[in-house]
């Protein structure tokens, strides 16, 4: 039996795993990377497997980090099905073709310089007619519900609380006369999250493969983040400014809109909130919310007694839903106070994009974070508290208040993960642990170890881990070619991105005239740091070109 990872090893996206038993393939979610520039070029490499050869393909829930490339998968020769729950296929079924339409889009935008500089046209990494086609192979399952890949292999997927749909799944593997258990997370929910129910614990396992976001980080307003945020809104709207709310379309938006209705509901009649509009600015998120409604069934008890006692729990007076792009750019050219709920999360495409164009320059203007930021993405970079940022091709200066809550977070913090772990009855000999930044997931890793005697492996991308029923793990260095190879095009990338942040920084205070600020030893240690990235670079080239012949051979 043997275990390799893809993706989401020591970062947070990309989230692709296979395990291969009983002689079998099964695939564990195809998720896209995001992030930084050189995450997403990841995007593009090819396959370091046949998809062909996959059996089955597992899908733990809907967000583009597990779910992003499985129609590059079926393009790439998978023929088999997608098996998730029915709030997975349908939150899917709408966020896979806006994805596809993203690359078509961008592909056509980069095309158009390519064609005037003379060179070949790129493809998209996959057209909406490729999702299409794979959401067709999509079977959805129930909650608890064990359902039989063959004689030997069997699967359940339990509520993982995290979104609408989402689910931690157990593989029973019978092999060699022995069962073996394994149990994969996926994302782990915070117990209370509106809407969804909480995180489902499991009896045990023989091997727990465990998601850690926040391994070592406590959500700072976890018991009460309504209040915090009506707050943050409250002195915002005081100054006659506006609140901008970057929302993952899916799980995040739907979240803001009870809270805000929850909150409204209880407010007296002459609240400022009932006299301002609410904007949900974000077709993805209109449909999310939609497919939400349609699903009521897995809501938590407090959202169904909303329902029971005929109020929406997704919906109220001052709610507004923007349908077209007009009706979009409207909205910055109304400085009117207000509240504009808009996607990605991340602020790395979509509308959200164009209100921080033209707000974050405003002093009154606060843009409030309520979810994870990747390394390298815009909203990190906010977060982290930079000057300057560069947006559709102009410079921003950043004036606005920059907010984070992490009490909203999809994800368990650590006490969430430790409690999942305290609940396993038969504790896994093994915890492989996954979707973690190194700062989160290290101290994780000798947490489990000290507090409940499991030994860890910390993920490799690329490396093959041998199972032995139950007993322990051999680690089997694989694909070493491929990774060497992938690792240091990573490597050039990362660099190429950092050269530009420096270039950019320096560049930016030329063009505001304050070039002065720059002492003579920052300007040396600027030019010897381009030197020093430029040598590496072009080793780096050389030893990739070098490979690539090789592997030609």
């Amino acid at each position: 039996m043997k275990l390799t990872f893809y993706g989401a090893t020591k970062e947070v996206t990309g989230s692709n795993a296979i395990l291969e038993a009983a002689g079998k393939k099964v695939m564990i979610d195809c998720g896209m990377f995001q992030g930084s520039s050189a995450t997403k070029a990841l995007n593009y490499e090819k396959f370091a497997y046949n998809a062909s050869e996959i059996d089955y393909m597992i899908l733990t829930h809907a967000h583009i980090d597990h779910s992003g490339r499985i129609p590059l998968l079926y393009k790439r020769g998978y023929k088999g099905s997608v098996i998730c729950t029915k709030a997975t296929k349908e939150l899917c079924e709408i966020m896979l073709i806006d994805s596809a339409n993203i690359q078509e889009s961008d592909t056509e935008y980069k095309n158009i310089k390519r064609l005037r500089a003379g060179n070949d046209p790129l493809e998209p990494l996959y057209t909406v007619e490729d999702a299409t086609l794979a959401l067709k192979r999509f079977e959805p399952v129930h909650y608890h519900e064990i359902i039989k890949l063959d004689d030997n292999i069997s699967i359940r997927f339990m509520d993982a609380g995290h979104i609408l749909g989402s689910s931690s799944v157990t593989i029973n593997i019978f092999e060699n006369d022995i069962m073996t258990t394994l149990v994969f997370t996926g994302d782990i929910g915070k117990r209370g999250t509106p809407i969804i129910n909480d995180p489902e614990y499991i009896e045990g396992c023989d091997y727990l493969i465990m998601e850690s976001t926040y391994g070592n980080k406590k959500h700072m307003q976890a018991n009460n983040p309504d209040e915090t945020m009506f707050k943050i809104i409250d002195d915002t709207l005081d100054r006659r400014g506006t609140v901008i709310i970057p929302s993952f379309a899916v799980g995040r938006t739907q979240e803001m809109i009870y809270a805000f209705n929850k909150n409204l509901a209880i407010k007296s009649k002459l609240s400022k909130f009932w006299n301002i509009p609410v904007y949900v600015d974000s077709p993805l998120s209109t449909s999310a919310t939609s497919v939400f409604k349609n699903n009521s069934d897995d809501f938590d008890d407090e959202a169904k007694q909303y329902i029971k006692n005929g109020d929406n729990p997704l919906d109220f007076p001052n709610l507004k839903f923007t349908a077209s792009v007009e009706e979009s750019k409207a909205l910055n050219k109304d400085n009117y106070p207000k509240i504009i709920v808009s996607s990605s999360g991340m602020c790395d495409a979509g509308r959200i994009r164009h209100h921080l164009k033209h707000n974050l320059y405003k002093p009154n203007t606060t843009v409030l974070f309520v979810g994870y930021q990747a390394e390298g993405s815009l909203g990190r970079l906010l977060v982290d508290g930079v000057k300057k940022v560069r947006i559709l091709g102009e410079t921003i200066n950043v004036k606005a208040r920059i907010e984070m809550i992490d009490g909203f977070s999809g994800h368990g913090d650590m006490d969430d993960l430790d409690d999942f772990i305290g609940h396993i009855k038969k504790k896994p000999v093994k915890v492989f642990l996954v979707h973690g930044e190194a700062d989160q997931i290290l101290p994780f890793s000798e947490r489990i170890k000290s507090k409940f005697g499991i030994d860890t492996v910390i993920a490799e991308k690329f490396e093959t881990y041998e199972l032995f029923d139950g007993l322990g793990v051999t680690e089997l260095k694989q694909d070493a070619v491929l990774k060497d190879h992938t690792d240091s095009k990573l490597v050039l990338l990362n660099l190429v991105t950092d050269v530009k942040r420096k270039v950019k920084d320096v560049s930016e205070l030329i063009a505001y005239d304050e070039i002065n600020k720059l002492s003579e030893s920052q300007i040396t240690a600027f030019i010897d740091f381009y030197s020093a990235m430029n040598d590496q670079m072009r080793k780096l080239v050389t030893e990739l070109e070098i490979k690539a012949k090789s592997n030609d051979k």
